[in-house]
């Protein structure tokens, strides 16, 4: 999943020497990619403080446990400035869809999608049942869902109950492609098909439709595991459809009969009706031709009596042959309902398992292309200003990107080699964010390590031999901090520097700028003073 606009910024990469490394990225190829795709932008650096994925998934529970008390009825659940549910269903209004709408509020701090994922579907766990790989699989595709969505109030209108449209606003629904627009700007909604429906409650041909697979299908791996796994609930959802299709068919057959039954009562009936009307109206007749005559007047009466019942009778039966007819054809409907899910469900998986068996062979191709060239890494830029980069992995042989980092936030434009590592300064002193020194490896380059030490945003780094010098927090004052290549201090600085300070190598020692903005030199040795410029001009 990738979008134009966040990839096409200010891009620089990487020729391998020993030192930091900065070439031209290919930008024709990242343009290349799709506008309407979706890459979510994350925060993946340090952390001042670190929740669990027990913790996180936690919130969702909570959540879900409030609302499965009651499925059927409206309800909230949570707190609007943090995470809130709004259970939006209304069983009056017909032929659109209820839904759940999570609310990330302004004093929420989570930063990455997976974690937002992570949330969706402990939600889905608790509040209607679903298994726990199901429910991550639904939770992928609902936020992609949402960011494709993102704003578009009348296509929500055009699928939603009014009880869910009434509490989205065009600047909110769906979710935004960057963590840092999460906070108080989120209503993403989930798309209720039957709140009874167990595996089928939530709408799963809403949320893959053509355009959340297609923005899917711009991953590097395509995101085939997922769709495969959502393929694998289709199917059993066509299962689920084709039995409860059968059993409704069953019983339509069963109404049906009934239904015959029925009519051919009522029309005995109302044969019977009409015969003791004729018969009253005779003897009413020949009442009145014999006024006189006191056993014709008994036998109106009497004949009337009958016709009355007789025509009550026919009327209940006609009634009741009524209720049957829409019996019958409740019972038709469902099973027809029924059988056009099985069928929906059926066609959609089998659509999509050739799709995917395509994609397979295009990745086995791409992978086959990519291990038999050569290949570059380079830092890119994410932001306007390049204060953020990321790391990419480059065919040198077509300039094509193989892989992205999903660090988004390494700092100073800087990275080096160590074997099969890479040293940088990476992170934000934003919401629960840290900047330290970090490791990543060169396969997935993701962190594998960081240091305990906070580093300054704005510090350089340099290397000096097999070490690395950078800027470190220490008490509330700012020093040179040594490394070695696995990010374990050597050495701190008792001078104070400037957070900003360049640090540079020098034959004699290592040069900063101290906190009264003076250059001074420092012992490569052991970071001591040992010469103050102003001083020495002093003399």
């Amino acid at each position: 999943m990738k979008i134009k606009n966040v990839l096409s910024a200010l891009l620089a990469a990487v020729v391998f020497a020993s030192s930091a490394f900065a070439v031209e990225v290919n930008k024709q190829e990242i343009e290349s990619v799709s506008e309407d795709a979706v890459v979510f932008e994350n925060y993946v650096g340090p952390h001042s403080v670190i929740n669990t994925a027990e913790e996180i998934a936690a919130i969702g529970t909570g959540l879900g446990q409030t609302i499965a008390k009651n499925v059927e009825t409206p309800a909230t659940a949570g707190f609007a400035a943090k995470y809130q549910i709004i259970h939006a269903v209304d069983p009056n209004e017909k032929g659109k869809l209820d839904a759940d709408i999570f609310i990330i509020g302004p004093n929420a701090t989570v930063d990455h999608i997976k974690n937002v994922r992570r949330i969706i579907a402990a939600y889905l766990v608790a509040a209607y049942g679903y298994s726990d790989t199901d429910s991550k699989t639904l939770a992928t595709f609902v936020t992609v869902y949402n960011a494709v969505y993102r704003g578009k109030l009348d296509y929500y209108q055009s699928k939603y109950k009014k009880v869910v449209t009434d509490n989205l606003t065009s600047d909110k629904a769906g979710i935004a492609l960057s963590y840092k627009e999460w906070p108080g700007k989120t209503q993403l909604i989930i798309p209720l098909n039957d709140l009874n429906g167990g595996l089928s409650t939530v709408d799963t041909s809403v949320i893959s439709d053509k355009k959340v697979v297609e923005s899917m299908q711009e991953d590097d791996d395509k995101n085939v595991s997922t769709r495969k796994d959502m393929v694998d609930i289709k199917e059993r959802e066509a299962d689920n459809a084709q039995k409860k299709a059968e059993t409704a068919q069953k019983k339509a057959t069963e109404e049906s009969n009934k239904l015959k039954e029925q009519q051919k009562k009522t029309a005995e009936a109302k044969k019977e009706a009409d015969t003791a009307k004729k018969e009253a109206e005779t003897a009413q007749k020949k009442a009145e031709e014999n006024p006189d005559d006191k056993q014709a007047q008994k036998e109106a009466e009497e004949k009337k009596a009958v016709a009355e019942q007789k025509q009550e009778e026919a009327d209940n039966q006609a009634k009741a042959t009524e209720e049957q007819a829409k019996s019958t054809e409740d019972a038709r409907n469902e099973a027809a309902a029924a059988q056009a899910t099985a069928d929906t469900k059926r066609t959609e998986a089998q659509n999509e398992r050739q799709t995917i068996a395509e994609d397979q062979q295009k990745i086995i191709k791409e992978q086959t292309a990519n291990e038999n060239a050569a290949t570059v890494y380079g830092l890119k830029a994410v932001d306007e200003l390049g204060v953020l980069s990321s790391l990419v992995k480059m065919n040198a042989d077509n300039g094509k990107v193989i892989k992205e980092s999903p660090v988004t936030v390494i700092r100073s434009r800087s990275i080096y080699e160590a074997g099969e590592t890479f040293v940088a300064i990476a992170g934000t002193n934003v919401g629960n964010g840290a900047v330290k020194l970090v490791l990543l490896d060169n396969e997935n380059m993701e962190i594998i390590k960081e240091s305990a030490e906070t580093v300054a945003e704005n510090s350089v780094l340099v290397q000096g031999g097999s070490d690395y010098y950078c800027v470190i927090k220490e008490g509330d004052k700012w020093v040179v901090g040594k490394f070695n290549a696995n990010l374990e201090p050597l050495l701190k600085s008792p001078v104070s520097v400037k957070p900003a300070t360049p640090i540079t190598i020098t034959s004699k020692g290592v040069m900063v700028t101290s906190t009264n903005n003076r250059p001074v030199l420092l012992n490569a040795q052991d970071l001591t003073l040992i010469t103050d410029s102003a001083s020495t001009n002093a003399k």
